[in-house]
């Protein structure tokens, strides 16, 4: 399976998801809606945050969620190449198997 299948996978079953709680759904959207929008970090750096997360939680279908929209941002490889890195030291051996999906990750998506 390809990141593209996980991506549009994932997006499938988050609209199956929305169907069948979509009041639970749409109160997680805002939540991440407000989390995004306020603050004093930029939106790319918030999902840098997010991206550390899902790789340290080994979360696959949430590294290509945020790998997509740091993609739309305008992440470079190098930078995230640097969230991973800090997202290794904090979570040793698992967390560098992930990291390594992730960056498989970025680079197709990103192709």
């Amino acid at each position: 399976m390809t990141w593209q299948d996980k991506l549009d996978g994932t997006r499938d079953q988050l609209r199956g998801l929305n169907k069948t709680i979509p009041d639970t759904t749409r109160a997680f959207g805002a939540l991440g809606k407000a989390v995004k929008e306020g603050g004093v970090l930029d939106f790319k750096t918030k999902e840098f945050v997010a991206l550390g997360i899902a790789v340290s939680q080994r979360c696959e279908s949430c590294i290509a969620l945020h790998v997509a929209t740091l993609i739309k941002a305008g992440a470079t490889r190098d930078e995230v190449g640097d969230v991973l890195s800090m997202t290794i030291q904090m979570g040793g051996g698992p967390a560098m198997m992930y990291a390594a999906k992730a960056l498989e990750c970025f680079d197709e998506l990103s192709a």
